[in-house]
């Protein structure tokens, strides 16, 4: 989800008709609602932003387009702060009666909230939706758990690679076109520049890791469905592991220094001047500009193992969803599409600079604001994203990839003992969330 940024990470009103059309499938016998009132009070729970006016006068443009097709209904909307989003949406999946009928949530949140018993399955809804066929794939995964859909993408972002086109230029560097190169070029600066990072990485940076696990044909787990098992520790993520970890080190980011470093803290490295490369995601692009650094970096894709090729990111982001216990599922199901449909998205990409879900909003995007380029290639060449199991939250909560990672900077453990250690962490949290 997009909480950098907040991890970070990113619809023209719709035609009222068709949307009417298409939201209007009988009621599933999963929604846990007794009734499906088509007239009333719809109430909806939405991320408070950093500077959230933008956002809010694109969802009341959408929202009062919605109310104008669907007389006799109402919309209250309140945006709650993200970090208490856990204990005000579990409290709400307790208590059906004082819950929303819609809610903003983190894309990593789905499998959770679904075992929770917290969303509605709006699969007939969705694959009806015309829309709704542009959808990105891996955007599309996002709200997809044991091959049903729960909610409808709201805005994804993704990782690229900052760089500082002064200091390579002054080098005599190019922009690095493979794995190899970004490693050996990031060691070349530091040496040249002791001052600088070469490449600032994280030991606590989790996303900023993983594109060097799946570069190298690593995966989190063995297999996209239930049950989970972890993969972390095969030979193929272990060599991604260790192209990682090859990075902290006295020869560009001591680990002392980058070993408890996160997301943010890299990219604001790289945005007070103090490392020649950063991985950053289309969500830190405003920060970066804020910084030391404005006017002399340019952005690429990160590269994969091959000469030209892109590693791939994971794709963060935020989706919307019906509550299961909403006495307005079709109204609800409705006002989804009114918030995540084309004219919203683009609506928002302009306003926030969330990136659209959909492809082809995507590029007309991009052709708008030419700094997105980079990341629109990014998810063009293929993003990945956690698995689909409630026990992720557990794994991420619990830090277990960042711990794998700073035990071997630290020198504590090795590759195959740490990731052998951290694959029966995974393991026990997929099979205790079942």
């Amino acid at each position: 989800m997009k909480l950098s940024a907040r991890i970070a990470a990113p619809a023209a009103a719709l035609v009222l008709a068709a949307l009417t059309a298409t939201a209007c499938a009988p009621q599933t016998s999963d929604t846990g609602a007794v009734k499906d009132e088509k007239s009333g009070t719809l109430r909806v729970w939405l991320f408070q932003e950093v500077n959230n006016k933008p956002k809010q006068q694109v969802i009341d443009a959408a929202t009062a387009t919605f109310r104008a097709a669907h007389k006799g209904t109402k919309v209250e909307i309140e945006y709650i702060p993200v970090e208490t989003r856990a204990e005000r949406i579990k409290a709400a999946f307790n208590d059906p009666k004082s819950a929303p009928d819609l809610i903003e949530y983190g894309n990593t949140d789905t499998a959770g909230y679904v075992k929770d018993g917290g969303l509605a399955d709006v699969t007939a809804e969705f694959n009806a939706w015309d829309e709704a066929k542009d959808t990105n794939p891996t955007a599309k995964q996002s709200v997809t758990v044991g091959g049903k859909i729960y909610g409808a993408p709201l805005f994804v972002g993704v990782r690229a690679l900052y760089y500082r086109t002064d200091v390579l230029k002054d080098l005599g560097l190019a922009a690095p076109k493979s794995q190899a190169e970004l490693i050996s070029t990031a060691k070349k600066i530091h040496k040249a520049k002791p001052d600088l990072y070469g490449l600032a990485v994280g030991g606590a940076y989790t996303y900023g890791a993983l594109p060097f696990l799946w570069a190298n044909g690593g995966e989190l787990t063995a297999g996209d469905d239930a049950p989970f098992k972890a993969a972390v520790n095969t030979p193929a993520a272990r060599k991604g592991i260790e192209a990682y970890t090859s990075l902290f080190g006295d020869d560009n980011c001591p680990a002392a220094k980058c070993a408890s470093m996160g997301g943010n803290a890299t990219v604001t490295a790289f945005a007070g001047g103090k490392a020649a490369m950063a991985i950053g995601g289309d969500f830190n692009h405003q920060a970066v500009e804020a910084g030391s650094v404005k006017g002399k970096y340019a952005v690429v894709p990160l590269p994969g193992l091959k000469a030209g090729s892109i590693a791939p990111a994971f794709a963060g982001g935020n989706n919307i969803g019906v509550l299961k216990s909403s006495a307005h599922r079709t109204l609800a199901v409705d006002l989804m599409k009114a918030y995540t449909g084309k004219e919203t998205q683009g609506k928002l990409f302009d306003a926030m600079g969330f990136l659209p879900t959909y492809t082809d909003v995507l590029a007309d995007s991009a052709k708008k604001q030419p700094f997105i380029t980079p990341f629109v290639k990014t998810l063009g060449a293929g993003a990945k994203f956690v698995p689909a199991s409630p026990g992720w939250a557990q794994i991420d909560a619990s830090l277990v990839l960042p711990t794998m990672y700073q035990e071997i900077i630290s020198g504590r453990k090795d590759v195959g003992a740490a990731s052998d250690e951290a694959a029966k962490k995974m393991d026990a949290a997929f099979t205790s969330a079942g």
